[in-house]
């Protein structure tokens, strides 16, 4: 592999002027071609050429010389939960409290405010009432498309980063992704139905960690993700 340029597009935001984390490491994880954990050093800026560089230990995405993000080799080890009932995901959905109080309304992937087609509209709520277990439903779009039909996988990726979040946001408050390892396992169609869950895995500190899994609505799981998520108060 050489290094190459990349540009990250406005409609994949997080915060407005840069991108959504799990969908950039979804890139990076794409362009190394074999599994790998992302760690995220500086905010990735909006329509902008950045390069990326393949390292020994891996690939850097770097603006000029700012390193924005590196991927290194990593094999995610963990088993998914029990996947919600599609009622019970739905269910979970009204009880988003991003409806109410969203920090940043146009993420590309759960901002409220991104219209169909436009965003990934995935709102994770609770399962329970005070649970640290949030779902949701995912219908992916044609926009979505990797040529084939099916998902591709950098939108993958994205879809189980924010939901994340939510799951340990009790504990963090305000928070950024700091890490992100996924593992795709089956391909997801696009515009087929899918269940999203995230729960919290333990928190030390400023440091929270979050499980996600994608699962068909037969509950078999298609996609995992782990993520440690920064918070930005003070321990």
């Amino acid at each position: 592999m050489q290094e190459h340029q990349i540009i990250i597009a406005k409609r994949f935001c997080g915060p407005p002027q840069s991108g959504n984390g799990g969908y950039v490491a979804g890139l990076l994880a794409k362009a190394i071609a074999r599994p790998c954990q992302v760690t995220l050093h500086a905010p990735p800026p909006l329509d902008t050429p950045l390069r990326l560089l393949p390292v020994a230990e891996g690939l850097q995405l770097l603006d000029g010389d700012l390193l924005l993000a590196t991927a290194k080799d990593y094999q995610l080890q963990m088993a998914a939960p029990q996947p919600p009932a599609l009622a019970s995901a739905l269910s979970a959905e009204r009880r988003y409290e991003g409806f109410q109080d969203h920090g940043l309304p146009n993420c590309f992937v759960c901002g409220p405010l991104r219209k169909a087609s436009d965003g990934l509209r995935i709102f994770a709520g609770p399962l329970d009432a005070g649970a640290d277990q949030v779902a949701a439903v995912w219908q992916p779009d044609a926009t979505l498309d990797d040529g084939t039909g099916m998902v591709a996988s950098e939108f993958v990726w994205a879809a189980l980063d924010c939901p994340g979040f939510f799951a340990v946001k009790q504990a963090s408050g305000t928070a950024l992704l700091g890490r992100f390892a996924a593992r795709l396992l089956e391909p997801v169609a696009i515009g087929e139905s899918m269940i999203v869950s995230a729960w919290a895995l333990g928190h030390d500190g400023r440091k929270h960690q979050a499980g996600t899994a994608l699962y068909r609505q037969d509950g078999t799981p298609v996609a995992l993700a782990e993520a440690t998520w920064i918070s930005l108060n003070k321990a």
